[in-house]
């Protein structure tokens, strides 16, 4: 795993989480990667994050999914360094993440309910975040 000159900060984990998001069918959309750079420079809790670490964020994400247990490291890293106040924004990032292309297969549900289960997300707080995803992300 990759080095960085100084700690992950809650925005690298919900750069992260984002990423993984992404990448979880092995295909990381247009509208996809679009939609993590929109989210970057419009939310507050990105106000101070340095843009610069992006791409070293999702290289790390992306080296960690070609390891064994790589995912497994993935969310310890983002456990460690994302305060808890903060998972419920992280699964709605990766909810926004998945639902940008209109297309949820079924690699990214299973991803969703990884990140459900490894961020100990309520089932009924889940569904409106995802039921919102859906509802921001409709087509006509």
């Amino acid at each position: 795993m990759p080095q960085f000159p100084h700690p992950w900060t809650p925005q690298d984990s919900l750069v992260a989480m984002m990423v993984a998001a992404s990448a979880s069918d092995e295909n990381m959309r247009t509208s996809e990667l679009v939609t993590i750079q929109r989210v970057v420079n419009h939310l507050p809790v990105f106000a101070d994050f340095d843009q610069d670490r992006m791409s070293v964020i999702s290289t790390t994400v992306l080296e960690l999914f070609t390891e064994e247990d790589g995912l497994d490291a993935l969310f310890g890293l983002i456990r460690e360094n994302l305060p808890e106040k903060l998972y419920e924004t992280a699964y709605a990032l990766a909810c926004d993440v998945v639902a940008s292309d209109g297309i949820i297969g079924e690699q990214e549900s299973r991803m969703l309910e990884e990140i459900r289960y490894e961020l100990n997300i309520d089932r009924l707080h889940a569904a409106a975040i995802e039921r919102g995803s859906r509802a921001r992300h409709q087509t006509l």
